[in-house]
């Protein structure tokens, strides 16, 4: 049955055929997406890369090409010589590119047969997320993830292209380098040839791009792998793809600039859609305050109510230790929700898990407040509550009274919840800003020290490194927080509708300053030798001032393709487990394996 392929030389792919075609003979390749025999004519839907045909195999004037497309079945590669026609009035298909025209066979060759595929082959399959990236090579025959792959090359020559344009220079930097664990966990590599020494993965360019910079290269970029050793959620990937670049000589704004205008031709080459520049920026203070979270989602309202003032001196004694103990209240008013005890009750869960004691509500239902907790409140309170909040029929006011850093991660995922349950995002809209003045540092409770709120290599504003210096010189630990928190970066983060897509900053490039940094972080003088070194002897030689910026391709690409997952632009991702289904990655290795690299597998 299995013929030679021999010089059958395809013409075009199946989904190209047109109304130009008509009366053409062509020779097609493809898999057989559905057969169908009406009685003395088969109807085989040929698909390809680019779409599928519908060729006609008729027994009255072919009867050997009939006897074999009448033996065909979904998934064999076949081969299809034949003369282009118009399809007969009625039968046209307008959903299909190829839907005015179809094939009439004259041969039909079978290069290959296919076993009954675990799923078929469309767009809607009831198969679990394992058995997909397992037969991963069936999964990628679907045209929605075809699509996909498509698009992302689409992205990859539109980013190359626009790159070109600006002159930067395409540098590729290593993927076997030093280990300098901030942040999140390394992979670690063993040296065959340095007994009980490692590499690791990049978790990024960033030090490569840097050194990159002070070499003279004042224009870099690269479409990067990454890796992580970390949890893995629905938009992260043990390893996964970044744009990156690095400019000298330039500020804040520059560097903006390219971002803004390389994702304004994204948009407009790969959806047609016109993204207004320059994009809005707002503070990281604003944007905490306002939706709790740095990258907010605004397109929807639902935004944080500051109430700590109203109830400063309440009788009501659980907000009165929160603000006792430095807390704060806020409150988000659901505009005429008008939700039910069940589905209040279910968000307290919700907000539960997200380590909420609870869940302080009231509802303005029937002209009357109805709550358990609005009896601890004066007269006067809720008159400047219910005005603050903009109160009317139908209204269910949410309050979160717990520590600054509580309050917002349970506003902001209440915020999102109410929004995703009840529909009010506006989905044709893309909500694109720039975060910025970030601070520089925050303390860590767990670790006991200071932590860079991006990374350790980038600069303080100009203006608040004196408060850096004076928070080094203090002694009292207090004093040094209060300092430290008054300082801002030069960083800068994009947002499009909720999700961070890239960020980065104007980069420390003097050794005194880098050193003064790491001080602060708890880095001292040997460790950072240790771990930096190679940066530090750098930034001694004439190092120019440089930022840059890197973007999380794999989301970015998901979001404009309006995916969840960012498995479904990846070609062979891990599960969230961090397992490749396809090929059993991770795996065991043999002992020989292992003693040539000077391991021992401790059980």
């Amino acid at each position: 049955m299995i013929e030679a392929f021999g010089d059958f030389k395809r013409d075009k792919y199946c989904g190209e055929v047109s109304l130009g075609d008509v009366g053409k003979e062509i020779k097609l390749c493809g898999w057989v997406h559905r057969v169908r025999n009406h009685g003395g004519v088969v109807f085989i839907d040929l698909r390809d890369r680019e779409g599928v045909v519908q060729v006609v195999v008729e027994e009255k004037s072919n009867p050997d090409a009939y006897e074999k497309a009448d033996r065909v079945r979904p998934e064999w590669v076949i081969g299809v010589a034949g003369k282009v026609r118009r399809r007969p009035e009625g039968t046209e298909n307008p959903k299909l590119k190829t839907g005015y025209v179809e094939v009439v066979a004259s041969e039909i060759k079978v290069f290959n047969t296919s076993e009954v595929p675990p799923f078929p082959v469309e767009e809607e399959t009831q198969v679990s997320e394992e058995i997909k990236l397992k037969y991963r090579f069936i999964d990628l025959r679907r045209f929605s993830m075809k699509e996909n792959l498509l698009f992302r090359h689409r992205f990859y020559q539109i980013t190359r292209r626009f790159f070109e344009e600006e002159g930067f220079v395409e540098i590729e930097t290593p993927f076997l380098t030093k280990s300098t664990p901030e942040g999140a966990r390394d992979f670690i590599v063993p040296s065959r040839l340095h007994p009980g020494k490692f590499y690791a993965l990049p978790q990024s360019p960033q030090l490569f791009k840097q050194i990159l910079m002070v070499a003279g290269f004042d224009k870099y970029f690269q479409i990067v792998k990454c890796f992580r050793d970390e949890d893995l959620r629905a938009d992260r990937q043990p390893e996964f793809t970044q744009i990156d670049y690095e400019m000298s000589f330039v500020r804040e704004e520059e560097v903006m600039d390219v971002a803004e205008r390389l994702v304004a031709r994204l948009f407009k080459e790969l959806l047609g859609i016109e993204l207004k520049t320059p994009f809005e920026r707002i503070s990281y203070q604003e944007a905490m305050e306002r939706y709790g979270t740095d990258k907010p989602d605004r397109r929807f309202g639902l935004e944080l109510i500051e109430l700590s003032d109203i109830f400063r001196n309440t009788e009501f004694k659980v907000f009165r230790s929160v603000l006792e103990n430095g807390g704060i209240i806020k409150a988000i008013n659901f505009k005429k929700g008008n939700l039910s005890r069940k589905e209040i009750d279910d968000l307290t869960k919700f907000v539960q898990k997200l380590g909420a004691k609870g869940l302080a509500w009231i509802k303005v239902e029937s002209g009357k407040l109805t709550s358990p907790i609005v009896k601890f409140f004066s007269k006067k309170e809720i008159d400047k509550l219910l005005k603050r909040v903009n109160a009317e029929e139908g209204d269910v006011i949410f309050f979160s009274a717990d520590k600054r850093e509580m309050v917002y991660k349970i506003l902001s995922a209440l915020r999102l919840e109410l929004a995703r349950t009840h529909n009010l995002i506006d989905e044709s809209r893309w909500d694109v800003l720039w975060i910025v003045d970030f601070p520089l540092m925050e303390w860590d409770e767990e670790e006991g020290r200071f932590v860079s709120l991006h990374h350790p290599f980038t600069a303080p504003k100009e203006e608040d490194i004196p408060k850096l210096k004076e928070a080094l010189k203090t002694e009292d630990l207090e004093e040094r927080k209060r300092l430290v928190h008054l300082v801002r970066a030069r960083a800068y983060d994009m947002v499009i509708n909720g999700e961070e897509v890239g960020g980065g900053s104007i980069r420390v490039h003097t050794k005194e300053l880098q050193e003064l940094v790491f001080k602060l972080l708890g880095i001292g003088e040997v460790e950072a030798k240790e771990k930096f070194g190679f940066l530090l002897e750098a930034l001694k030689f004439g190092a120019p001032p440089h930022g840059g910026l890197a973007f999380g391709l794999d989301r970015l690409v998901a979001l404009m393709r309006g995916l969840d997952s960012i498995r479904d632009v990846i070609a062979f991702p891990k599960t969230q487990k961090g397992i490749c289904m396809l090929t059993s990655a991770p795996d065991y290795v043999t002992p020989k394996q292992l003693k040539e690299v000077h391991i021992k597998v401790v059980e």
